[in-house]
C-alpha cells in the first residue's frame, strides 16, 4: 500500500510540473486532419474573429478597457460566445494571445462579398437564405425567440400568441426575431423595425412599441439593466425547424470542417452545456401557445 501511494504521489506531482509547465493542465488531443498550419486563415498562425459592436450581454460579458468596445470587449473571455470561441481556438491548437477580435456590423456578416474574418459570431441564426452568401458551422446555441414589455403596461398580461397580435412589436432588421413577428405572430399593426438591437431597446423604453421580440438569452440583460422596468411577457413557441446560431465563415472555406469537429467535440465533452449554465442560465418565463 506504502509503494502505491508513493508512486501515486509521484505521478500526481509529475502532472502538476506537466501543467505547470504548459499553464494549462486539460489541454485537449489535436483533432485529426485539422493541423493549424494546415487551416485555411486569414493571417497564418492566428485567428482573426467579428462580432458586432456592441457586444451585447450575456452572450458577452466583463465590460471594456478598449475604447474601441462600446460594452464589451471580447478579448477578455468572458460571456457564452467568447468562451465557446476560446475553447474552439484551444481544440485547433490556438493560445489566446493567436487569437483577435474585429468589430464587423452584423448584416455585413452574412451579406455576400469577402469577408475580414476568419469566422464570426454574434448570435447569427442559420437560414436558409443567408447559406446563399456564407457558410455556417453547426450549431453552438439553440435557441427559442421571446417577447419583453414593459411591467405596467397591457402586454405584460397576455399568455398566448393570438394575445400579440393587438400589440404594436418591434425588433432589429435582418434578424430572425423580425422574421417570428411577421410569419408567426402577424400582428394587426404594422412592426417596427430597427438598425440595431439598441434601437429597438431604447423603443420600448420609451413606449414607442409595447413589445420587443429578442432571443430569450438577451431578455436577462434587457431586463435587469437597459430597461429595469421590463419583464419576459414570454417565450415563443418553437415553429418549424430548431432555430440554431453557427459561426459565419467566407463561403466554402474549408476552415468550417474542422471547426464543426471541434464543436461537436465541446457538445459530447458536455463543455457547451456548462458555458450555457455559467454564462446563459435558464429562467422561468412562460411559453406564450
Amino acid at each position: 500500500m506504502r509503494t502505491v501511494l508513493v508512486g501515486f504521489a509521484l505521478a500526481a506531482f509529475a502532472l502538476a510540473v506537466t501543467a505547470t509547465a504548459t499553464g494549462d493542465p486539460a489541454t485537449p488531443a489535436a483533432i485529426p486532419g485539422c493541423a493549424k498550419g494546415s487551416l485555411n486563415l486569414l493571417n497564418d498562425g492566428k485567428l482573426t474573429l467579428g462580432t458586432d459592436n456592441p457586444a451585447f450581454n450575456p452572450w458577452f460579458a466583463g465590460g471594456s478597457k478598449d475604447k474601441d468596445w462600446e460594452l464589451n470587449d471580447p478579448s477578455n473571455g468572458k460571456g457564452y460566445e467568447p468562451a465557446v470561441a476560446y475553447e474552439i481556438a484551444k481544440r485547433l491548437g490556438f493560445t489566446r494571445a493567436q487569437v483577435t477580435w474585429d468589430a464587423v456590423p452584423f448584416l455585413r456578416s452574412f451579406a455576400p462579398g469577402k469577408k475580414p474574418f476568419d469566422w464570426y459570431m454574434a448570435q447569427v441564426s442559420v437560414a436558409p437564405a443567408r447559406k446563399k452568401a456564407v457558410t455556417f458551422s453547426a450549431s453552438y446555441y439553440n435557441v427559442n425567440q421571446a417577447v419583453v414589455g414593459l411591467k405596467a403596461a397591457p402586454i405584460s398580461k397576455v399568455r398566448s400568441l393570438a394575445g400579440l397580435k393587438r400589440y404594436k412589436l418591434g425588433a432589429q432588421v435582418g434578424t430572425t426575431s423580425y422574421a417570428y413577428i411577421t410569419k408567426f405572430i402577424r400582428p394587426s399593426q404594422s412592426p417596427a423595425v430597427y438598425d440595431s438591437n439598441a434601437d429597438a431597446v431604447a423603443a420600448l423604453k420609451n413606449k414607442q412599441i409595447d413589445g420587443l421580440v429578442v432571443d430569450f438569452p438577451s431578455t436577462g440583460y434587457i431586463t435587469a439593466v437597459q430597461v429595469p422596468t421590463s419583464s419576459v411577457v414570454g417565450r415563443l413557441p418553437q415553429q418549424g425547424a430548431q432555430e440554431v446560431f453557427g459561426l459565419v465563415f467566407q463561403k466554402g472555406n474549408s476552415l468550417a470542417n474542422c471547426v464543426n469537429k471541434a464543436i461537436r467535440a465541446l457538445r459530447s465533452d458536455g463543455t457547451l452545456r456548462r458555458l450555457d449554465a455559467r454564462w446563459l442560465g435558464k429562467t422561468g418565463a412562460p411559453i406564450l401557445k
